[in-house]
């Protein structure tokens, strides 16, 4: 492999222009002291990078070439997306969308319609606000927003009582109780067969809009977290779904990542399914909770589950896909895989991840074989030029068993991978 570039703060994500500059966005991030606010950096052929753009809404998920332009994906409070032109021209084409919670506003990509597409994460875990996100180091802030259904739901008035860690009340012996339910900011209770309208922008879905950001539309709700979006050669829409942690309120155990066909209107499960299996299944019993129970009733009002292409393994973290566009493994999918943030989001075990894999197409088989000298690997794009396979490395990030993050400013990568190497590596 060639180090391209090194001493980046937690890059997220690479995007190449027809001419084959490279550029990167770093999500902005405060740990080990960088400076917050994330960044869109152009990577110089001597190694080192050009700053284009800062102060950005953290985390920056995305960076898309498009038409010369770059789309940029942000995840604060508020979500955001907007345009770079190559004359560093910058034009925001939505804002407002759904912030300050578990999951953002997600990578771009254009589709053959010439729309701009995009998913959006949850606010939680699993539907219900709770104390994880109080507890977790990359939220420390409670309350915070509430999940946004995409179509109209029905509850089932499951409730979920905790402590109360809001200001002027106390953790300690005799804390002031809370009791939440799904779709509701904290400490609101629901009632069986209270309806939630949908509305958009939602959260758990995959939207669009026009190149302008006018006519915002949903595209499918269900989603947890599909960190990576794309598009095959024949237009079909995919999408990498990270799976539920077991932790929090609604803990569910072994949720795998999924890879989904995203087609309009259709219903991809959460927050009651993983990949087409209900989460009362005894493969998704937590170990750090009760058994979840089902939020929604009348799932019959909504479309049919999804199923998805393939599972990846448990805590794997799929996060952003390429596609080969030459060579023995043309139209087959490579992903980088983030690995696990246990004990965090798992009870503690093996590592998990922290590699690429290959999917193909043909039978949606899983060929992970690849670590290389990883940290944590996030994006992979092949090089419009060379078709060299480049990998973007997020840097040191690891947690210990008090749930502190360990992360290092300055330890992101750029790596490149040439052809005829990949293409080796990955034989089997």
């Amino acid at each position: 492999m060639e180090l391209i570039a090194s001493g980046l703060n937690f890059p997220t994500s690479l995007s190449f222009n027809a001419e084959g500059h490279a550029y990167v966005a770093e999500a902005g991030l405060g740990f080990d002291g960088a400076k917050p606010g994330g960044r869109v950096l152009r990577l110089e052929p001597d190694g080192s990078h050009t700053l284009l753009l800062d102060s950005l809404r953290s985390p920056v998920n995305g960076l898309t070439c498009h038409d010369s332009d770059l789309l940029i994906s942000e995840g604060g409070n508020p979500g955001r997306i907007s345009r770079l032109s190559p004359t560093r021209e910058w034009t925001i084409l939505l804002d407002g969308l759904p912030g300050m919670g578990n999951y953002h506003t997600n990578m771009a990509a254009v589709g053959p319609d010439k729309k701009v597409y995009f998913s959006q994460g949850a606010m939680t875990n699993s539907g219900i606000i709770g104390l994880d996100a109080y507890e977790l180091g990359w939220l420390r802030r409670l309350p915070h927003d509430h999940d946004i259904p995409g179509h109209e739901v029905v509850l089932n008035g499951i409730d979920i009582e905790t402590a109360n860690p809001l200001p002027g009340q106390s953790l300690e012996n005799g804390a002031i109780r809370a009791r939440t339910g799904a779709f509701s900011p904290f400490n609101t209770p629901t009632t069986r067969g209270q309806r939630i309208a949908a509305k958009v922008p939602c959260t758990a879905a995959v939207l669009r809009c026009n190149p302008d950001g006018s006519e915002l539309e949903l595209v499918a709700w269900g989603l947890r977290n599909a960190y990576g979006l794309g598009f095959l050669p024949d237009g079909r829409l995919l999408a990498l779904d990270q799976g539920a942690d077991d932790r929090g309120s609604r803990p569910i155990g072994n949720a795998p990542d999924l890879l989904f066909h995203v087609t309009p209107g259709q219903w991809y499960g959460w927050p009651d399914y993983v990949g087409g299996v209900p989460v009362t299944d005894p493969r998704f019993r937590p170990e750090r909770g009760q058994p979840p129970e089902l939020l929604l009733d009348r799932h019959d009002e909504l479309p049919p589950v999804a199923q998805p292409l393939l599972e990846f393994p448990i805590n794997a973290a799929a996060t952003k896909f390429d596609i080969a566009p030459t060579g023995r493994w043309k139209h087959q999918l490579f992903v980088a895989l983030f690995g696990d943030e246990k004990p965090m989001t798992a009870p503690p075990g093996s590592p998990a991840g922290r590699c690429l894999a290959r999917i193909d197409p043909q039978d949606w088989s899983l060929h992970p074989v690849l670590a290389g000298p990883f940290h944590r690997p996030i994006d992979v794009r092949f090089h419009p030029k060379t078709q060299d396979l480049w990998v973007v490395d997020f840097g040191e990030f690891e947690m210990d068993e008090q749930r502190k993050v360990h992360a290092r400013a300055g330890s992101g990568k750029v790596w490149s991978i040439p052809r005829a190497e990949y293409e080796a590596t990955f034989e089997n």
